[in-house]
């Protein structure tokens, strides 16, 4: 009968150690309301939009602590002057004519905070061909320089 005492006294102990670690490593998560947004950024991956194609648009918020958060649509309300949402991704039509497009991200949990940016359309399609096999096999058509050592001998 002890021994069912100190079991349940063992396992009651565990657990309110479980629930404290818990506790405070939510309270350590900039999610958590410790550290807040205080501003977001904009960081693109890219410095044209593509038609056709998710256009992922990265926006960081930098909190009070001075960390940086990654934000998604969860915590951001996007909208932009052409294209549809998809999640942090923005979709161009392939029959889209103008050359920009102005996208805004507010903050949903303080829609003070805002940003907005204009992102060019990519208008030079410049597909990088590969050589062939031939071509590889070929090498290049100069002939290769040898450099100062093995002109002098050495």
């Amino acid at each position: 009968m002890k021994l069912n005492h100190y079991i349940f006294f063992a396992l009651f102990l565990i657990a309110g150690l479980a629930t404290k670690a818990q506790s405070q490593a939510k309270a350590d998560h900039p999610r958590s309301g410790q550290a807040q947004v205080d501003s977001i950024y904009f960081h693109l991956y890219t410095d044209s939009l593509k038609k056709g194609v998710h256009n992922y648009i990265n926006v960081d918020g930098k909190l009070t602590d001075g960390r940086w958060l990654p934000l998604t649509f969860k915590d951001i309300t996007f909208s932009a002057s052409a294209g549809k949402w998809d999640g942090n991704s923005l979709i161009i039509d392939s029959s889209f004519k103008d050359e920009k497009v102005q996208v805004k991200a507010v903050l949903k949990s303080n829609p003070q905070i805002w940003k907005e940016v204009t992102i060019f359309m990519k208008t030079w399609d410049n597909p990088e061909l590969l050589k062939t096999k031939e071509e590889v096999m070929q090498g290049s058509s100069s002939p290769a320089r040898k450099n100062k050592r093995n002109r002098r001998g050495f």
